[in-house]
């Protein structure tokens, strides 16, 4: 079997040298993601042992770290989610739509994650609830489910939010479901106009409040002369909200949603080769017609930009609005799905063992022997070892 290359690898290769080359300047969320990052699947957080009952094969089964940012960990989670988000699939045109910021705000945003982030999902959200609300262009309220990212595909910061929104929504008065036009939403010139409205005004209360603080080169931010007049500059720029391509059925929305929700920066799939302290990864260069091109980064570089998307912690990334916010999402699909006289859909019965449940809402099986195809059982438990350095070269 050949060897698959894993951000673990280049974390256990060539994390110590990065701790101790940044050692002031790491953070405790950046330190704990690359210790489980380190640690994930290893004899270090224990296991179980597995025996097969047909040949006698046996495995060891280490533990995840169950940590977010883990590119090999949230696989059950996100079976589960996206398992819920089909049962409130409608059965109408999805839009896809991003929000943007400009350079200046990504830099004030990394250093206010937590702070910025919630102001970027408040001020795309009621930017789609103030237009859509309005008859010009819709006339109803609208649901979305709202994703942050973070990262584009050479890793760089570049904080932005995935819109998924159901083509449509309630009248004021709830007796009737407003489609919008075929293959069109909202004006995206307006939104931009919009949200660039409400997210300066939304920074402008943070700033006042003290809400939001400036480090390093950012520090003649704090004086409210030169904050006042960088979002004067930013008022007069046009800021980038964007519609992507309708989707063609709510399988496409799955789809999307189970390649972006769950994993932050990078997945595993695109690492090709650790030589030499120097990572090679594919990405695709979306300004030069979505071509696909290998990247080549000292490690020390890409851990540094793996890093930079860091979640604050407890900090919820995906958000549901509208119609489809969590405190009323039942009863306001009840009410479309009786509006669109369509039947609810049918509840499936939910497997209480995790490699069942697994097996059902993906429909690979974790307990299949690799040398004869019989069942993996139970066998015993596999106490924490400490973790051992990783030997040889770093050549994949």
């Amino acid at each position: 079997m050949s060897f698959k290359l894993e951000v673990a690898d280049i974390f256990r290769h060539h994390g110590e040298a990065y701790r101790q080359t940044h050692n002031a300047h790491l953070g405790r969320t950046e330190r704990r993601v690359m210790s489980a990052i380190e640690l994930c699947r290893t004899a270090a957080l224990g296991g179980h042992v597995e025996r097969c009952d047909d040949c006698g094969h046996t495995r060891n089964a280490y533990n995840s770290c169950r940590n977010r940012h883990c590119p090999k960990c949230q696989g059950l989670a996100r079976a589960e989610w996206l398992a819920a988000r089909q049962a409130e699939l409608l059965p109408v045109q999805y839009f896809h739509v991003v929000f943007t910021v400009p350079a200046s705000i990504a830099r004030i945003t990394f250093q206010n994650k937590a702070a910025v982030y919630n102001i970027l999902f408040s001020a795309a959200h009621e930017a789609l609830a103030i237009i859509a609300s309005d008859p010009k262009h819709l006339g109803a309220g609208i649901g979305a489910i709202s994703v942050l990212h973070s990262w584009g595909q050479n890793l760089h910061y570049h904080p932005h939010i995935h819109c998924i929104i159901p083509g449509g929504g309630l009248s004021s008065d709830g007796t009737r479901w407003i489609a919008c036009r075929k293959g069109f939403f909202l004006s995206v010139r307006v939104l931009a106009r919009i949200f660039r409205r409400l997210f300066l005004a939304k920074l402008q209360a943070a700033f006042e409040s003290a809400a939001i603080n400036f480090f390093s080169d950012l520090v003649p931010l704090a004086d409210p002369g030169m904050f006042t007049q960088l979002l004067a500059s930013l008022y007069k720029i046009d800021w980038v909200v964007y519609a992507k391509r309708p989707f063609g059925g709510p399988e496409q929305v799955l789809a999307y949603l189970g390649r972006y929700t769950h994993r932050v920066a990078i997945a595993n799939s695109r690492l090709l080769a650790l030589t030499n302290g120097q990572v090679s990864f594919r990405w695709r260069d979306y300004r030069h017609r979505n071509k696909n091109k290998v990247m080549t980064l000292s490690a020390n570089e890409f851990i540094r930009r793996f890093l930079l998307h860091t979640l604050p912690d407890g900090f919820h990334r995906i958000r549901h609005y509208g119609f489809l916010a969590n405190g009323h999402r039942v009863n306001k699909l009840d009410l479309i799905r009786k509006l669109l006289v369509v039947e609810p859909p049918t509840p499936t019965p939910t497997a209480t063992d995790y490699r069942e449940r697994y097996k059902q809402l993906t429909g690979h099986a974790l307990d299949i022997c690799p040398c004869c195809g019989g069942h993996m059982k139970l066998a015993g438990s596999l106490p924490l070892c400490s973790p051992v350095k990783p030997k040889g070269t770093d050549t994949s």
